[in-house]
């Protein structure tokens, strides 16, 4: 369930980000300078499709997002690494004997 919600979030994703780069620039800037006279009236159905589908796709990528951490499997299982470090913890420290130096014989 939780790779379907992924694979489904990456589809999304890359649907959302072709549907805004489709878009024309409301704000001017450069691309107004390139845009042409002749389509003032005939885009605005299409400008309103592009704007409802990356609203309707941002809303389904949040809802997505939220499932899909809702979604996320647990691990039961310890980690070795986790029990390793805590079993080192309550090992106490080899005790050294104290070294008894015997002179040698000459």
């Amino acid at each position: 369930m939780y790779i379907f919600l992924v694979i489904l979030i990456i589809v999304v994703c890359v649907i959302l980000a072709a549907v805004v780069l489709i878009q024309n620039s409301k704000g001017g800037g450069l691309a107004a300078n390139f845009s042409a006279p002749t389509q003032v009236m005939g885009v605005r159905q299409t400008t309103d499709f592009l704007e409802k589908a990356t609203w309707v796709l941002a809303g389904a990528l949040m809802v997505l997002s939220i499932i899909a951490t809702i979604a996320i499997p647990h691990s039961t299982s310890v980690d070795p690494m986790h029990s390793e470090v805590t079993a080192s913890n309550d090992l106490t420290p080899m005790q050294q004997p104290a070294s008894t130096a015997t002179p040698l014989d000459e």
